[in-house]
């Protein structure tokens, strides 16, 4: 039993990866009675390379796995990769320096498909370098053909049960991707714009103030509503305003009717506003309630149409600036301020979104609403108040899932339409996965013809990875596997993509199997930068240098440390002190065990597996047994509840002040000096500390407590890695509340000691010639048995007890210097 005077983690850290990789420690066993435990891993999207707020969220579940692993269950923790669909795309573009659409489809494709496998080796590399404990053998990305399947049968399975349909319908529209979006791709954003109040004309030749941030819609407008119940405008209902147009649309004059709905805020602009197909999602709803014709001033591609007359194939910014400078010219702008409003924006590339009328595809949500509710309340989050979030997506919902986009690298939709008759075929489950685009049908059309249309559009890349649970459950070919792991036990994710992954998941999950996908979300927080903003791909905002770079430098040990250091779901600025900590930690743990090393080699291997209480324990062991009962309980408690920080906190409190600043000090002289049972005792109560410790830390640290668990005890505890040893539980005879206050007692009175020896400016190894204390009487027997580790901890050469009642225990009434 011995390991080197230093801890090389350069050096240790690879080789052990190594070692874990070659053994296949993180394998799933199938076999077995064990219970499984199944992690629907967050598949990382490839579009770009990982940065440090990966490593704070992935090492949060992989505390979890381990626990679970260590705990006896058989773990299943896959890794897939997100990499289909627009986030991919925009990488691919980015990195070729060329766009999707100046290029031929294959050729695109071909791109994506040599970025994409180049990133995810890349991935794999450092996932295995950070040691997250995945099983590699389940790795899937949301492209493969497995994956591609399993979506496009739940699409077939979900418009048979009705759940799917096709509609031209308001959609929300990037104009810089040119695809619709979801609901749930749509971020808020402070704009700075023109508020300006525009001068419509009445019938009677009267002004009606108009107030508008988008000038650019007036070629589309096609009505002007007020409230019903606004006196000013009650004698309007039903008549007409017009506003001269020649010079920014197609019509010489817009002439729209006045009508009356409640949606009006009589207070904001002159409360009469302008309805426009579209500017937001009220006009659409006034559109349908109304009635009223559809006119689209704004196409695919974010420029006019011809129904901006002069202005068509200007972009918005343009045309709204060139409308304000008519307007100004021909007196017909009432006023203007600059305000601050509120935006959508497409999330993943900040361009104001439009509401375009567009055929697309949706899963109906919006009649489910109190099903998903009850669902959400039935899921454990972590922390518990990230359910209010979730229930604040699915209460607000306006539009049914939009699954539909009009990109290139995305699992096609698999159906085709009969050009004779107009109906739609799916494909079979055979066939899948397929591209109708390529690949024709199997048979005619009920009407007989083989003439079809593809659909040429792909779904969402959320489509897709809300399948995650059924894909690593193998959902579509494998029933037996399935029923082992759906539902799963846990997903982890980030609280951004509450409205998205979690909310697409338990919808696919409840549709498809009537079940909720998984018992427990662990949610997690963002890593951010100095400037307080989360650290992202597309910010490159990183400043700690890549992961790979800060791992090399500092330890994967280290990095995992700053990772865990925060509680579940909260947010946290990326602190180098705290990887500091984390360095500290791992030289005090490799220290502590060298110190330990000599003395627990004296231990036979009886003594060790021996379940018996020792002969030879002082008060100042079973005090510590009893703190560690303690800690093991707490640790395992707040594991088990996913709080991985409160549990590090304790055993780290345990390690850092009972083991070493007490413990250790306290038996020194019966570790050195020879002295039969009792150091026995202590020997044997120091291998259960230190064991328990480094498993208490194998999920945070598992370099350095592997690296000493293979120098001290792998030979005697037997199992073959410290991350396949068991989770350590506690004696019941180790608790023992008498055991603690006999052991407060010491160190209340080493406490003093130590304090006296400051006051005299004495070293804390200074020897005393004489001590003596004042003590309750219970307590005399008890220090009188610790006197060995009372005299080694103060270096007291003589120790006296006055008894004399008193509420304090121990004093220190009388020392003598050397």
């Amino acid at each position: 039993m011995s390991l080197p005077d230093r801890y090389n983690f350069r050096s240790a850290e690879p080789r052990l990866a190594q070692f874990w990789h070659d053994a296949q420690t993180y394998a799933f066993q199938p076999d077995g009675s064990a219970p499984v435990y199944t992690i629907d891993t967050p598949p990382p999207t490839v579009s770009g390379e990982l940065h440090i707020g990966h490593c704070y969220s992935y090492t949060q579940a992989d505390v979890i796995a381990r626990f679970h692993r260590m705990l006896g269950e058989r773990v299943l923790y896959p890794m897939g990769f997100d990499d289909n669909g627009l986030p991919t795309e925009r990488f691919v573009e980015k990195t070729i320096k060329r766009k999707a659409l100046e290029m031929e489809l294959p050729e695109f494709l071909e791109q994506c498909h040599t970025l994409i496998h180049q990133a995810e080796e890349r991935f794999e590399t450092f996932w295995r370098r950070l040691s997250l404990s995945i099983d590699w053998c389940y790795r899937y990305s949301t492209i493969s053909p497995q994956a591609q399947r399993t979506s496009q049968w739940s699409f077939i399975q979900l418009y048979q049960a009705k759940r799917v349909y096709a509609l031209p319908a308001p959609t929300l529209w990037c104009p810089e991707c040119q695809t619709a979006i979801a609901q749930a791709e749509v971020d808020d954003t402070t704009l700075s714009t023109r508020f300006s109040t525009l001068a419509f004309t009445l019938e009677n030749g009267t002004t009606l103030p108009i107030a508008t941030t988008r000038p650019e819609l007036l070629s589309a407008c096609a009505a002007i509503f007020v409230h019903p119940s606004d006196a000013r405008y009650a004698g309007l209902i039903g008549t007409h305003a017009s506003l001269a147009s020649a010079s920014f649309a197609s019509r010489e004059c817009i002439e729209v009717p006045i009508l009356a709905d409640e949606a009006v805020d009589p207070i904001k602009g002159s409360g009469a506003v302008m309805c426009c197909t579209f500017g937001d999602s009220t006009d659409v709803r006034w559109w349908r309630t109304h009635q009223l014709p559809l006119l689209a001033a704004i196409g695919r591609d974010g420029r006019m149409t011809e129904l901006a007359g002069p202005l068509a194939g200007l972009s918005v910014p343009q045309a709204r600036k060139r409308i304000l400078e008519i307007l100004a010219e021909q007196g017909l702008i009432l006023q203007q301020e600059t305000i601050e409003h509120n935006v959508g924006v497409h999330e993943r590339c900040g361009t104001p979104v439009e509401y375009l009328h567009t055929r697309q595809w949706f899963i109906r949500v919006l009649d489910q609403k109190e099903r998903f509710l009850e669902a959400g309340r039935q899921i454990r989050w972590t922390p518990a108040f990230m359910q209010a979030r979730y229930e604040h997506w699915v209460e607000n919902l306006q539009w049914d899932w939009c699954i539909s986009r009009q990109r290139f690298l995305g699992v096609p939709i698999p159906a085709w339409t009969c050009r004779a008759c107009g109906q739609l075929l799916l494909a079979s489950r055979e066939q899948l996965p397929i591209d109708p685009r390529t690949t024709a049908p199997e048979q005619p059309c009920s009407c007989g013809s083989m003439e079809f249309e593809p659909e040429r559009d792909v779904m969402d890349t959320w489509a897709t990875s809300s399948c995650s649970p059924l894909i690593i459950a193998n959902w579509v070919d494998d029933p037996e596997r399935f029923a082992r792991h759906f539902p799963a036990s846990l997903r982890p994710q980030a609280h951004d993509i509450i409205r998205t992954w979690a909310f697409y998941t338990i919808v696919k999950g409840l549709y498809h199997t009537g079940e909720i996908p998984w018992r427990e979300v662990l949610v997690s927080g963002h890593a951010l930068s100095a400037e307080r903003s989360k650290i992202s791909k597309s910010k490159g905002n990183s400043h700690a240098g890549g992961p790979l770079e800060l791992v090399e430098r500092e330890s994967a040990d280290a990095l995992r440390y700053w990772a865990t250091s925060i509680k579940p779901g909260l947010d946290t600025p990326f602190h180098p002190e705290l990887i500091a900590n984390g360095r500290r930690l791992v030289t005090k743990l490799w220290n502590a065990s060298r110190f330990a090393a000599r003395h627990l080699q004296e231990l036979s291997p009886e003594e060790i597996a021996s379940t018996q209480e020792p002969a030879g324990l002082l008060p100042t062991d079973r005090w510590l047994l009893a703190r560690l009962a303690h800690t093991i309980e707490h640790a395992t408690r707040e594991l088990r509840e996913s709080d991985y920080a409160a549990a590090r906190a304790e055993v780290e409190r345990f390690f850092w002040s009972d083991l070493c600043d007490n413990y250790l000090e306290l038996v020194k002289a019966r570790l050195y000096n020879g002295m039969g049972e009792h150091t026995q005792a202590a020997r044997w109560t120091l291998y259960q500390a230190l064991l328990a410790v480094i498993k208490l830390l194998a999920p945070y640290m598992p370099f350095v407590t592997e690296e000493i668990y293979q120098g001290l005890f792998q030979e005697r505890e037997g199992a073959s890695s410290l991350h396949l040893a068991s989770w350590p539980q506690a004696p019941a005879w180790w608790q023992s509340a008498r055991a603690e206050a006999d052991g407060q007692a010491l160190l209340d009175l080493l406490k003093q000691v130590r304090r006296y020896k400051a006051e005299q400016g004495l070293s804390v190894g200074a020897e005393l010639e004489r001590l003596e204390l004042s003590i309750r009487p219970d307590l005399k027997d008890m220090l009188e048995t610790a006197l060995v580790d009372l005299k080694s901890a103060t270096r007291a050469r003589e120790l006296l007890f006055t008894p004399q009642e008193m509420e304090a225990g121990v004093s220190l009434t009388r020392q003598e210097a050397s």
